[in-house]
């Protein structure tokens, strides 16, 4: 299937019924937008000893504990499917709820953040709320690292050029997204997102629950945000259970690889 949320867009495999030995290499194949499908990452759906059990992989076919935005896309597809209006579901993040928000928002619970510098993971020991690199990030684990970096004018900034240079920082050992985000109201950001593996994305969900948990520990919001990407705009809420995602998702199309397709990669 190719799902989407907010222009992050997905490749799922539904492995529920029959196993699919995922490889880097098929997953490189499939982002491949060109000659594959195309996409940010790659969700697997499998049955696991707890129910629904999802892996990520990036476009560079290396791993995700987290993907935030196809969590949302996948339990909306699992709750029309099935006729619940919520769920739990396992990912190598932990166990994740989800629920329909209504008017087509689901809200997923992504966990609660990492702040200290050894779950982020960071290369030593150091203050992961103002980082020794220019600009002063903020680090946060949200499953996957992230590099928080909050700017006058986010749409100034050069994301290309400024994300591949510190998506390798070598504070970062497993590599980091990168954001650049703004302050443009009360409780209000306007976030752009370089993704590891991947590059510039339109949205992403676990950089969004990061840069708003680095804010409200900034002190520049609340715990409850309304963050603009440049594919829409999700609303984040750091509650004492975990940091709650709620935004729209798009299911695009079903279909079947073909053997041709399968046979060329192997």
């Amino acid at each position: 299937m190719k799902m989407h949320g907010l222009g992050n867009d997905f490749v799922v495999l539904d492995a529920r019924a029959d196993g699919i030995d995922v490889t880097p290499g098929l997953a490189c194949a499939l982002g491949d937008r060109h000659r594959g499908v195309g996409f940010d990452q790659l969700a697997v759906m499998s049955t696991g000893p707890r129910g629904l059990h999802l892996t990520f992989y990036n476009a560079d076919g290396s791993l995700s504990a987290a993907c935030g935005n196809a969590t949302r896309c996948i339990a909306r597809y699992v709750m029309q499917e099935t006729a619940a209006t919520s769920l739990d579901l396992t990912t190598d993040r932990g166990v994740l709820q989800a629920y329909d928000a209504g008017d087509g928002l689901t809200a997923v619970n992504m966990g609660h953040p990492q702040t200290d510098w050894a779950d982020v993971p960071l290369a030593h020991e150091t203050d992961t709320l103002s980082l020794p690199i220019d600009g002063a990030p903020v680090a946060t684990g949200m499953g996957n690292p992230h590099c928080t970096f909050f700017v006058a004018d986010a749409e100034a900034v050069d994301l290309a050029g400024f994300g591949a240079a510190h998506e390798h920082h070598p504070l970062f050992p497993e590599r980091t997204n990168v954001q650049v985000a703004g302050l443009i109201g009360p409780d209000h950001l306007r976030m752009r997102v370089w993704e590891r593996g991947v590059g510039i994305t339109l949205a992403s969900g676990s950089s969004s629950c990061a840069t708003a948990v680095a804010a409200a520990r900034r002190g520049l919001t609340g715990r409850k945000v309304r963050i603009d990407l440049d594919g829409g705009t999700l609303l984040i809420d750091w509650r004492d259970d975990g940091v709650w995602m709620t935004g729209p998702s798009m299911h695009v199309f079903s279909g079947h690889l073909t053997r041709s397709f399968m046979d060329a990669i192997a």
